[in-house]
């Protein structure tokens, strides 16, 4: 069968969630180090989050069905 293009959006949507799940993970920790900290983390890692599901929505509109 081989490597079909849902397989790709599939692996893509995988690692947006991933990804996601890491910088939450990671911005609670910096969070609960510096709570002084905590607006700028939370800015950051709002924009990387919507950085991280354009690259999925961007991928998922890239392969083309057929």
């Amino acid at each position: 069968m081989g490597f079909t293009k849902a397989f790709a959006v599939a692996l893509a949507a995988l690692g947006g969630g991933i990804g996601i799940g890491l910088l939450g993970a990671k911005a609670a920790e910096a969070t609960g180090r510096n709570p002084g900290a905590a607006t700028p983390i939370l800015v950051i890692s709002i924009i990387l989050a919507a950085l991280i599901e354009g690259i999925f929505i961007l991928s998922a509109f890239a392969v083309p069905f057929n």
